[in-house]
């Protein structure tokens, strides 16, 4: 039995949402006693999918999915799907496929559960664990339909090698015109940094900073530390950075590693939207702001004069360690 995962690309290179989302993939064909099957679109080397436990990739060349396109991406993967007799679908849990899964489940038929943050309880009968209520519990949900599908969560299960060799094979699905009835005109893309998706740091920086004129410290901070930078609602509203750099319950979720908030007080649409974060650090001069009841560690103090010594500090400790 096949489990079938869709390996996200972009410009011909894998997310690292991809090679998490294969791991997933691998540990349930473990489980059930199958082998995994991956899903490419218009990607560069799809060999390398082997490291991390898939036997056979399912190749799709095709310039009209150049873009991604949510209908036209579920067509073709509902058709592999059928292909593989693949009873279980793994998907990551990015903007793009939190709008192809729907689709994609309707055309299937399909149990359809997101969040995901562990292997399978049981594969018999098919029980996950997801977080619920905007990331503060739990749940562990019963998938009772014959085709299920699965979305990871970001950071949740992690990249794990298990080295398997991947052929290839050329897939060729049939397209509608209705597929692309709705197109992409302009994509906008932040280029030369690292994206809030694929981080593992994130400098995040809020109103505390006064104005679009102090954010060099938070550009700085962040390359020192190879991270992506992000900012609160208030501050993309404002104009003082783009809308993509906006994270929160009503922005880009963040599951990185390590989350930093400078100068951000802590609404509940942000905490929702960064609680998935590992570790989280506020540095803030108002000792009663919401962030520090939910950060692991905690600074009071002005952004100004914390901010440029913990550069500074990080600076020494690259250098005398590199």
């Amino acid at each position: 039995m096949s489990v079938l995962v869709y390996t996200e690309s972009l410009k011909g290179k894998f997310k690292k949402n991809a090679f998490e989302a294969a791991s997933y993939a691998y540990k349930v064909a473990q489980d059930m006693g199958g082998s995994v099957t991956a899903v490419t679109f218009n990607s560069e080397n799809d060999a390398e999918l082997g490291a991390y436990g898939v036997s056979k990739v399912l190749k799709i060349s095709n310039d009209k999915l150049g873009t991604f396109n949510a209908k036209a991406y579920a067509d073709a993967l509902s058709q592999a799907a059928e292909a593989e007799g693949a009873k279980v679908i793994i998907l990551s849990s990015s903007a793009d496929t939190k709008y192809l899964a729907p689709i994609l489940t309707t055309k299937l038929n399909a149990g359809y559960v997101p969040n995901v943050v562990a292997a399978p309880d049981s594969t018999s009968p098919f029980v996950v664990k997801r977080t619920a209520f905007s990331n503060k519990g739990f749940a562990h949900t019963e998938i009772t339909s014959d085709v299920k599908i699965i979305g990871v969560s970001s950071n949740a299960f992690g990249v794990v090698e298990n080295n398997t060799t991947a052929s290839l094979e050329n897939f060729n699905p049939s397209l509608n015109d209705g597929d692309f009835a709705v197109q992409s005109v302009e994509v906008d893309r932040v280029t030369g940094k690292v994206t809030i998706a694929d981080a593992d740091i994130v400098v995040s920086g809020g109103r505390g900073l006064k104005g679009p004129e102090n954010w060099g410290m938070i550009e700085e901070l962040a390359e020192v530390l190879g991270a992506a930078t992000a900012c609160s609602k208030p501050v993309s509203d404002l104009g003082w950075r783009p809308h993509g750099e906006h994270v929160g319950q009503t922005g880009k979720p963040v599951a990185s590693n390590l989350y930093i908030a400078i100068g951000i007080s802590g609404a509940i649409q942000h905490l929702a939207g960064v609680s998935s974060s590992k570790v989280k650090v506020v540095i803030n001069n108002d000792p009663e702001a919401p962030f520090f009841k939910a950060a692991d560690y905690g600074i009071v103090g002005d952004a100004f004069e914390v901010v440029p010594k913990l550069i500074e500090k990080l600076k020494e400790f690259k250098a005398q360690n590199a």
